[in-house]
């Protein structure tokens, strides 16, 4: 349903205090490419900077790409205000805070009819019926249309945000971080309620997350990513059990094991991400991975088939095999 080409963007950076005053480029998302099929969940990961977010808005139509495109069924999206007006209806989007998504100065009415009424011709009654069942389907009640956010904990934030995306039915829903702000206890009923909907809706989730144990569980495939650079695509099944690029080890191994007889191994990774504005030559990972070579350092690997819909990175890939860890499999299940 939706592909993505070569995607990039750069933003433009300060001038450098340097001598000669050269202006930077910011390489947030660099020539990234996968797809996403109809009512698939596709997990997106990587530390923080690495581009998940702003890939996000390139998919919404919110942030024009420098290059590369995005293709809906087929056709090339355009950009700026066209690419807005042709996602409408089709593609929304669950942000992280629930707390500035929603407007302090709108009723629960007004937030969910809103898009509806922008969008599709309906009487008040219609649009009434409809906020009652988005508002119904999340866990609420209809007595809640005439309250405020404010009235509201943050759990419940969520699921108002939740059921203005899905009051248009779309075929596309952008997760930046849904359960990040909430506490533990309420994030296993959002990530639930939202499995939910994609099974009976048949919406497609580019759900991006720092929690690889809620990607696992949520998500068909996962797409790691390191300075805006795709490092591995690697079906979530195999995600515990066969990881093969070093990153993706990396990040797995950051995950603390509630084990107390377990001694924590350390981390494969060393050092700071780098400058986007100044990114290394070749690999980005390169400067922080330990089976780096010097073709490493020479030139970018490309993304290569390893195995059925598993793809990476490396330039080592002939010589990776996978490490998997049972305690660590079994930590990590929700």
């Amino acid at each position: 349903m939706i592909e993505l080409r070569q995607l990039s963007k750069h933003y433009r950076a300060a001038r450098s205090v340097a001598w000669p005053m050269t202006r930077q480029w910011v390489r947030a998302v660099d020539e990234v490419s996968f797809s996403i099929a109809p009512g698939e969940s596709v997990g997106l990961v990587g530390e923080s900077g690495s581009g998940k977010s702003t890939l996000g808005q390139m998919l919404l139509g919110l942030t024009a790409p420098t290059s590369g495109s995005v293709l809906l069924d087929g056709r090339q999206l355009p950009q700026g205000r066209a690419a807005v007006a042709a996602l409408r209806g089709q593609a929304q989007a669950v942000f992280q805070d629930p707390y500035d998504a929603l407007s302090p100065r709108q009723t629960v009415r007004a937030i969910l009819t809103e898009p509806v009424r922008h969008l599709q011709r309906h009487t008040r009654d219609e649009l009434e019926g409809l906020a009652v069942r988005a508002l119904e389907r999340v866990g609420l009640h209809a007595r809640d249309l005439d309250r405020y956010p404010h009235q509201f904990s943050g759990g419940q934030r969520q699921r108002i945000g939740i059921a203005r995306a899905i009051s248009v039915r779309p075929r596309f829903i952008v997760l930046d971080e849904p359960v990040s702000a909430l506490d533990v206890s309420i994030q296993a009923q959002v990530i639930n309620l939202l499995m939910e909907i994609r099974r009976e809706q048949g919406i497609a989730y580019l759900f991006i997350s720092h929690n690889l144990a809620i990607v696992e569980h949520s998500c068909e495939r996962v797409v790691v990513l390191y300075l805006g650079k795709v490092m591995e695509i690697v079906p979530t099944a195999a995600l515990h059990v066969a990881p093969l690029h070093p990153y993706t080890r990396a990040l797995i191994e950051a995950i603390p094991v509630p084990d107390p007889a377990r001694v924590q191994g350390g981390s494969l990774l060393a050092g700071d991400m780098p400058d986007p504005a100044n990114p290394p030559s070749g690999c980005r990972f390169h400067t922080r991975c330990p089976m780096a070579l010097d073709a490493c350092r020479l030139a970018a690997p490309e993304l290569t088939e390893h195995g059925a819909n598993h793809w990476i990175a490396c330039h080592r890939r002939t010589e990776l095999t996978p490490v998997s860890d049972p305690a660590r499999v079994t930590a990590t299940a929700p």
